[in-house]
């Protein structure tokens, strides 16, 4: 039995229970649905950062495949020592040189645009840089021989053969150690250029590995994101049953 207030008809009383009912039950509907866009606000964000890493992925793969060969930078240091060793003149040794110069100044420039070969860089211009210095060191001798073969010359002249042979000598040896030396920095700059070779090698399979980690990281997070999607589904709305006793 349900107790009215004084004056109130109870035809009047009993809308008045029918319309609260009603919209609590569509304060309910509301709550549910405000409760379910929340959820799918959740999924879209999991979802947007997913494609963002997804994407991330792709760009590191592009990359790695349009990678150019590095190579070339070792072959410069090569292609020096190569000008370097077959100087004969002073004019000829600052040639090499300036081509060493160049190739460090593109070479920095370089750095800029090919972040992922920056090691292999470094590697060639420490060796260019050693050619430009050995390059110096040349043209001294170059003179330091010069000077004694006019020596030499003004022995023979004087008729000082003794002399004359013992210039002879010297320059000859001085000749020999300074080849045996350009010979020693072309197989320095081989080997360097071969160790950086397998460096660079190794380096592009440490990416390749962590690009494969990445993408199985990246799969596993969507299939945890697609089961708390499963669980997160909403159950199926149960009719709304209003009972009003007047």
């Amino acid at each position: 039995m349900s107790v009215t207030g004084a004056g109130t008809p109870p035809a009047a009383y009993a809308a008045q229970e029918k319309a609260a009912a009603q919209n609590t039950a569509v304060q309910a509907r509301a709550a549910e649905q405000n409760a379910l866009s929340a959820k799918d606000t959740e999924g879209e964000s999991l979802a947007e950062m997913l494609r963002q890493a997804r994407e991330k992925a792709d760009q590191r793969r592009d990359s790695l495949k349009l990678k150019v060969n590095p190579s070339r930078y070792g072959d410069a240091a090569m292609t020096a020592y190569s000008r370097l060793s077959g100087a004969r003149t002073q004019a000829q040794v600052s040639a090499a040189a300036g081509y060493a110069q160049r190739q460090i100044v593109r070479f920095q420039a370089a750095m800029r645009s090919d972040s992922e070969n920056s090691e292999r860089i470094k590697a060639a211009i420490r060796q260019l840089q050693k050619a430009v210095g050995r390059a110096g060191k040349k043209k001294r001798e170059l003179r330091q021989e010069d000077l004694l073969r006019a020596r030499q010359k003004r022995a023979r002249m004087e008729n000082q053969r003794r002399r004359a042979a013992s210039l002879r000598h010297e320059l000859n040896n001085r000749r020999t150690m300074r080849t045996l030396r350009e010979a020693g920095y072309m197989r320095e700059a081989e080997i360097d250029n071969r160790l950086q070779g397998q460096l660079a090698a190794t380096r592009m399979e440490l990416r390749e590995q962590a690009r494969q980690l990445s993408e199985q990281l990246t799969a596993s997070t969507e299939a945890a994101a697609r089961e708390y999607a499963a669980q997160s589904a909403p159950a199926p709305e149960a009719p709304v049953s209003v009972d009003i006793q007047v």
